[in-house]
């Protein structure tokens, strides 16, 4: 019988994978076998993240610190993983930040900052890993964590540079495909609508955001613990090797309306 989202031997790096999605995206592919390289800022939470992981799914792993703003760093995270496990077969990049404000208000500071982390940070690792890894090989899964906000606008929280990073995101995922499909790489993105996490479980559970999840989302909550990881596995599996250039929403149905 065939197992089509077996990962076992492959290498995987989530970035931003310290809290939240990326930990439980890291998660999903290491309970398919995957080694996992957990990849954020903050050296003491993804040392504990890479133990968790080991520990739970008896995987490799390999905790790097690294800031996406910083070419040289992401250049040497590359370096340090491909000396560890000498390849690397799936890139999630999930890390990014969120400024909410009007857009009246929004500074030159926060636009360009949003735009240094979420869009040409998602950039300069896909850049680092496809050329010192994935273009070698001839073979990648990479796999760009845009947003819901990345296909539409919205009236609740405004947050103009978020959109317009995330729809970069959306449009370079395009952009990449076409350009490393010669190579065996795939380059899709997943667009998330509003997750429970730690950090928004209390605001999505405010009377206003229910209200708004009953309005607005066709299946009238928001997403649970887990409800991201199949559409991460499916994209990182090798079985998924005719699919490239999408931006896939996971949403409760937001952008069909």
């Amino acid at each position: 019988m065939k197992n089509y989202f077996d990962l076992n031997g492959q290498v995987a790096i989530v970035t931003g994978c310290s809290t939240g999605l990326g930990v439980q995206m890291a998660k999903a592919l290491a309970n398919q076998g995957a080694s996992i390289v957990a990849v954020a800022r903050r050296q003491n939470m993804i040392d504990a993240v890479a133990k968790e992981i080991a520990e739970e799914f008896g995987v490799k792993t390999l905790a790097v610190r690294c800031d996406i703003t910083d070419t040289q760093a992401v250049e040497d995270m590359v370096d340090t993983v491909l000396k560890e496990f000498g390849r690397i077969d799936i890139l999630i990049n999930n890390a990014g930040t969120g400024a909410v404000a009007p857009a009246e208000d929004i500074t030159d500071e926060q636009f360009g900052n949003e735009m240094n982390i979420d869009l040409f940070g998602s950039f300069r690792v896909a850049r680092a890993v496809a050329k010192k890894a994935m273009i070698g090989a001839k073979y990648g899964r990479i796999i760009n964590i845009a947003s819901m906000y990345g296909l539409v606008g919205n009236k609740i929280a405004g947050s103009a540079p978020y959109h317009a990073a995330k729809g970069g995101v959306v449009n370079m995922t395009r952009a990449l495909a076409a350009e490393w499909g010669k190579y065996n790489i795939t380059v899709n993105s997943i667009c998330p609508g509003y997750f429970y996490t730690d950090l928004t479980r209390d605001t999505l559970n405010s009377d206003f955001f229910q209200q708004n999840a009953k309005t607005m989302i066709p299946e009238e909550r928001y997403g649970e613990t887990g409800e991201l990881d199949s559409a991460a596995i499916f994209l990182a599996s090798p079985s998924s090797s005719y699919v490239t250039g999408v931006n896939l929403p996971v949403d409760g149905g937001y952008t069909a309306m």
